[in-house]
């Protein structure tokens, strides 16, 4: 009986461990979009502030600005409108 009640207790525990971990992964990888999508917004806008344009393209922020974008990851759109609008940024994760 013993036996019995330690394998269920070890299964319990393993199986709370396992949705525990999965619960967390999920929202680490919201964060991380999240601030991947806050880094490009910032950048922009600081580009604005120095240069008096928003850039026409995302690999102007990432050659001048630092700004890294895990591609395996994720998908920008980025919507260049015009020198003195705000573009319009999407980051989407990718499915894997």
């Amino acid at each position: 009986m013993k036996k019995a009640s330690f394998l269920l207790l070890l299964f319990s525990l393993t199986f709370i461990f396992f949705m525990c971990n999965n619960a967390l992964e999920e929202k680490l990888n919201a964060e991380a979009l999240t601030i991947t999508e806050q880094s490009i917004r910032k950048a922009a806008v600081q580009c604005y502030a120095l240069e008096g344009s928003y850039p026409a393209d995302i690999s102007y922020l990432e050659q001048r600005y630092g700004i890294s974008i895990d591609s395996k990851h994720y998908f920008v759109d980025y919507i260049y409108i015009g020198s003195n609008l705000m573009p319009d940024i999407t980051v989407l994760p990718i499915s894997q």
